[in-house]
């Protein structure tokens, strides 16, 4: 994983195509906006995991109680 600290109304470029912008910082959030071709998915965390769970609700699998 790469951490990188930007300030607001700078940038991070992604390959030839992606951009991510610090829109804003208020309180302990960071406003991003992410410039991308609209082939390319992005999603959330939590609608990521929302789907896994009702997928997981769907075939009786629970994920966590799977042993490796």
């Amino acid at each position: 994983m790469l951490i990188l600290t930007r300030r607001m109304n700078e940038k991070i470029f992604i390959g030839d195509n992606i951009v991510v912008a610090v829109l804003g910082i208020e309180n302990n959030r960071v406003k991003l906006g992410l410039d991308a071709p609209k082939e390319v998915s992005i999603l959330r965390e939590e609608v990521v995991a929302g789907k896994n769970k009702a997928a997981n609700d769907i075939t009786g699998i629970d994920k966590d109680s799977q042993s490796a």
